[in-house]
């Protein structure tokens, strides 16, 4: 039942994370509007390539915070779950933290959608690790966190990253 809800999570987040997208990406395709928010302007020479390294920056973020890549990088055979958990946590807050002013060179639907993205991660790492005995290996944690991300489907990151790309190359066009 508890791992339905982490599926049931997920795909919720996923839902809140591209929804938005959709629906703003829909909207400027239909508006006429003219506000410089609405119809995409020449870029300022100056400000793009900014705005390019904001979104590799974040790519960046995005591919890091991935249970996969943070498992890798933090993992010492071992440790416990929660020495893992809060190790986990740390690492996903440190480089958010890092790339917080990233967000004055992107959307605020592509920063929310990182933002989003993070405390989705997070959720998840501590909701897996609040199912575990606290003496339990990190090596249990990581077992099942991976599995709740296999089991649904696309990924949040991924989707994420669909949505940095995609505003990435908008403005270079």
């Amino acid at each position: 039942m508890d791992q339905k809800f982490l599926y049931i999570a997920i795909a919720i987040g996923a839902v809140a994370i591209i929804y938005p997208t959709v629906k703003d990406l829909f909207k400027k395709n239909k508006s006429t509007g003219t506000k410089d928010e609405e119809k995409p302007g020449t870029p300022n020479p100056a400000v793009l390539p900014l705005q390019l390294q904001a979104y590799e920056r974040l790519s960046l973020y995005v591919d890091r915070i991935t249970p996969q890549s943070l498992i890798g990088r933090i993992y010492i055979p071992g440790i416990t779950a929660v020495d893992m958990q809060i190790a986990m946590v740390q690492q996903i807050k440190a480089e958010y933290e890092h790339n917080v002013t990233q967000q004055i060179y992107v959307s605020a639907m592509t920063w929310e959608a990182v933002k989003t993205l993070k405390e989705q991660t997070i959720s998840v790492i501590n909701q897996v690790a609040v199912q575990l005995p606290p003496d339990a290996p990190a090596l249990e944690l990581n077992k099942q966190i991976l599995e709740v991300f296999l089991q649904a489907g696309e990924s949040p990151a991924e989707l994420t990253a669909q949505i940095i790309n995609a505003e990435a190359k908008r403005i270079m066009r």
